[in-house]
């Protein structure tokens, strides 16, 4: 689904990391690992398009690769991206449409995420955990093959833990990939792709 050939990036006078290569298959979760440092974020958002490397390719199998990152592939950063003025139901209805979501499916994802109760408050009065299932709703309500996911479990309880990884075995079973970023284990079967020590 995606392939990374001799990838190396840098920010600013630091090198993050030289010749990289790896792929992520249909149907695939990659566990991406390393210190704090090692640029995993870095490089999520390479794939991502948001950072350009010093060399190196990044190839997707479904399209050229702007095409890919317009409609291929969801970002969902240790950040949630969430204007904290608006309200959750206003959040939601902006971030799922601009990914092509429709209401058949921004109503499948506040099913899932039980996101109900929480439409009529500002975004700003939610929990980190609330925000959190309030940024993957996008994820939910227009699906994409591709996930891009950096510590997608960092703020959520036990309970919402689990319940995510259900919802990434069912992206996995129906042939979608999964590259996350994590210091604990995902709770979906993944490869491991640890990419350094950090500095």
């Amino acid at each position: 689904m995606i392939s990374v050939t001799a990838l190396t990036v840098s920010r600013g006078e630091r090198l993050l990391f030289r010749d990289l290569s790896f792929h992520v298959a249909s149907g695939e979760a990659v566990a991406l690992t390393g210190a704090n440092g090692a640029g995993k974020t870095s490089l999520l958002r390479t794939l991502a398009g948001f950072i350009r490397p010093d060399a190196g390719t990044v190839t997707f199998s479904a399209a050229d690769p702007a095409e890919a990152r317009a409609g291929h592939l969801h970002w969902l950063g240790h950040l949630d991206g969430l204007k904290t003025g608006r309200r959750a139901r206003e959040e939601l209805a902006f971030q799922a449409r601009w990914a092509g979501a429709d209401a058949d499916g921004i109503a499948a994802a506040v099913d899932v995420l039980a996101l109900e109760p929480l439409l009529d408050l500002e975004v700003r009065k939610l929990s980190a955990g609330q925000r959190r299932r309030l940024a993957f709703a996008r994820v939910i309500a227009a699906p994409r093959p591709l996930w891009l996911l950096d510590e997608p479990f960092a703020p959520l309880d036990a309970r919402w833990r689990a319940a995510l990884g259900l919802m990434m075995q069912a992206h996995l079973d129906k042939g979608g990939a999964i590259l996350a970023a994590v210091h604990d284990p995902l709770p979906v079967a993944a490869r491991a792709l640890d990419i350094g020590a950090g500095r």
